[in-house]
């Protein structure tokens, strides 16, 4: 073989090694590709949706735009309202903070639970939405409000079984200073502060959080406490303040003559915040959009109970009345679940909200939830949330038995009639459909004699399902053993 015939040949192998070469590493790249491809496809197809609770404080149901409140500028809460489901007769089954959001976080009433006053512990034991979230797989998230510690509402809360799951922290037990309120950043027991009107850094971060999660692919839980509109009510941001005019304020008609002055006032900031908090409703709606979240997303917005303001001339929360005990809930769900957006009759209840969630993210339901999976009735396939149960176990704070004449009670509400039971017998009987500001009690009325047995007998079948004795509220604090101060009411540190 010649020199030339010996280079010829040498050149044509190495071609040939270099096209196989180029080969195996394109096939190679073709198969991560497509590894990667059907990895993401897998990943899309069974990812769980993400869950984001906006919670609000003493946002009463009557308040807000879509509900018929032609005052109160709520323009992004009623975009919303359109595009979701809205349980327009959804209450508060313990109207005050603490109980509500205890039944919020673990699906059980009161007595079982324990927290039927502001100011004490949630069992750290307890099986609870963050700790249910977390084994399914989920990143959780907490910001804002917590007030279930009992600790003191501006102390450190350690990580663990005390924020009940919740790995993500950006939150305090409990403050009403909104222009200067405190929180703790996860680990670090710094004490640091919200910069300006706490909702609206809370709200940046938790848009951070849920942004950085659905980046890394991850399902999430993030819950987002903010603390108005609860009261002191004139905290909102001036620019906020100055939409709303004291003399323009048009009062319930069960506001007496005495208390319209106050209340007119008070409205106008109780407004003023709410419409804060509509910016960020729009601010968080906008974000889900465009970084691709809203499709894979369940919303919900709501507040842990109403607030009385004037009306029945009382304020805040506690009592049976519409305004105390009735709360906003509109439900936004992706187009995959396949349940049709729109009102829905149902009084869907405190206890409720978790089983619910759950169900419609396709995670077991633990044995120690009492509270109604209303998937189903979502779907069309039930008939639920007839009546709701409304309680007070022990009045304290605000409406206590020493000041204010507070009481405890059980009460029923249908989608007619509320009808509350004090100790001493039937107390309160309204027709709402037509006294829909309940300004007639029809309780001693002989021509509603029959209607009171009815709803008599309604509820104590309700107490004796969900075994209610209906003690005096003192037997009920020996059980549990908190500290009471002379008006009957847990007393908390700062």
């Amino acid at each position: 073989m010649s020199m030339n015939q010996l280079k010829n040949l040498i050149h044509k192998q190495m071609l040939n090694f270099r096209n196989l070469i180029c080969f195996v590493s394109m096939t190679l790249v073709l198969l991560a590709c497509g590894k990667s491809s059907t990895k993401e496809a897998v990943n899309e197809e069974t990812k769980k949706p993400n869950v984001l609770i906006i919670l609000t404080d003493q946002w009463r149901a009557q308040s807000i735009g879509y509900a018929g409140d032609t005052q109160v500028k709520t323009p992004n809460i009623d975009r919303l309202a359109s595009s979701s489901i809205n349980f327009k007769n959804a209450v508060s089954g313990m109207p005050v903070c603490g109980p509500f959001r205890a039944s919020l976080f673990t699906g059980q009433r009161p007595l079982t639970h324990g927290v039927f006053m502001n100011d004490v512990q949630l069992d750290t034991t307890a099986v609870s939405m963050g700790k249910i979230y977390a084994k399914a797989g989920y990143e959780t998230g907490y910001i804002g409000k917590w007030h279930l510690d009992g600790q003191g509402r501006s102390n450190f809360i350690p990580p663990g079984n005390r924020r009940q799951g919740f790995e993500f922290w950006m939150a305090n037990e409990c403050s009403h200073n909104y222009n200067e309120s405190l929180y703790y950043d996860n680990e670090d027991t710094t004490k640091r502060y919200w910069e300006g009107y706490d909702a609206f850094p809370q709200t940046d971060a938790a848009l951070k959080f849920m942004t950085e999660k659905n980046e890394a692919n991850d399902p999430f839980l993030m819950v987002l406490a903010w603390g108005t509109p609860h009261a002191p009510y004139h905290t909102a941001p001036e620019n906020y303040k100055a939409m709303y005019k004291p003399e323009d304020m048009v009062v319930r008609a069960n506001v007496p003559e005495h208390r319209r002055v106050q209340v007119q006032k008070d409205m106008a900031g109780y407004y003023a915040h709410m419409t804060a908090l509509d910016d960020k409703v729009g601010d968080i709606m906008d974000t889900l959009k465009t970084q691709g979240m809203l499709d894979n997303t369940i919303v919900l917005f709501t507040s842990d109970h109403g607030d009385l303001l004037g009306s029945h001339d009382a304020y805040k929360k506690q009592q049976p009345y519409e305004e105390s005990l009735r709360i906003p809930f509109l439900v936004y769900l992706p187009e995959s679940l396949n349940i049709s957006k729109g009102e829905r009759e149902a009084m869907i209840n405190s206890e409720d909200i978790l089983p619910t969630l759950l169900s419609l993210c396709d995670i077991k339901i633990p044995n120690t939830i009492e509270g109604i999976d209303y998937r189903p009735y979502l779907e069309g396939k039930e008939q639920q949330g007839e009546v709701a149960l409304i309680t007070c176990v022990q009045p304290f704070g605000q409406w206590n038995r020493v000041q204010h004449n507070g009481r405890e009670y059980r009460a029923v509400r249908t989608h007619q009639y509320t009808y509350a039971r004090d100790l001493n017998g039937p107390w309160l009987l309204f027709d709402n459909q037509n006294d829909p500001l309940q300004m007639n009690n029809l309780v001693d009325d002989p021509a509603y004699s029959n209607k009171k047995e009815e709803l008599e007998q309604l509820l104590s079948e309700r107490l004796k399902a969900t075994d209610d004795e209906f003690l005096h509220g003192l037997e009920y604090i020996k059980k549990w053993k908190y500290p009471l101060d002379k008006t009957e009411t847990v007393p908390y540190s700062l």
